[in-house]
């Protein structure tokens, strides 16, 4: 290939790519901050048990994203059912929303039919007592476990949660001999 030819093209390659628009490459997509109370971006996993009524206790456990709640009945007398024994769960999410998920339980309609509900609930409180959640606390339904499109709202309530504090544990007696009398 000649001298100016060679020119030529080296020339031309040149051109072409600075010709070219440079692609900057996209910005990663931004990440939604979480937005939670004050306080509910620590972990809350631990037992509580209802403000209002102590006898109603909830196991939490939290990954750092998602809380759930079981919820347990303590009887101090031999048990009763009046839920027929059904398990209730809270799962609550650190979304960009809040900190926000639902309750999870079975409800029962007039004729005694057992529907799976879940209630609209929020967290909007955490301290170093416990936790304060905003929910569904009562709703009706048809027998065909939906909303009843009749009767009362919703009701919304506020519900206190407070942590268990460990119980101690007895410690023993240093000064009791054990044994044989010490010898």
């Amino acid at each position: 290939m000649s001298r100016t030819r060679l020119w030529i093209a080296a020339g031309g390659l040149a051109t072409a790519l600075t010709a070219c628009p440079t692609r900057t490459p996209a910005p990663p997509p931004a990440v939604p901050s979480i937005q939670v109370p004050p306080g509910c971006e620590r972990n809350q996993t631990g037992e509580y048990q209802h403000a209002d009524n102590p006898s109603f206790r909830y196991q939490g456990a939290d990954d750092g994203s998602t809380l759930t709640l079981s919820v347990t009945r303590a009887w101090q007398e031999a048990p009763t059912t009046p839920d027929g024994g059904t398990a209730v769960s809270i799962v609550l999410e650190r979304t960009p929303e809040g900190f926000v998920g639902e309750t999870r339980a079975t409800a029962f309609t007039a004729a005694g039919t057992a529907c799976p509900v879940s209630f609209p609930t929020r967290a909007v409180g955490c301290d170093d007592q416990g936790l304060t959640l905003h929910s569904v606390s009562a709703m009706a339904l048809d027998e065909d476990c939906r909303p009843a499109t009749h009767g009362p709202p919703p009701e919304w309530k506020e519900q206190r949660l407070l942590k268990r504090e460990a119980q101690a544990q007895p410690v023993p007696d240093a000064g009791t001999p054990l044994g044989d009398g010490g010898v």
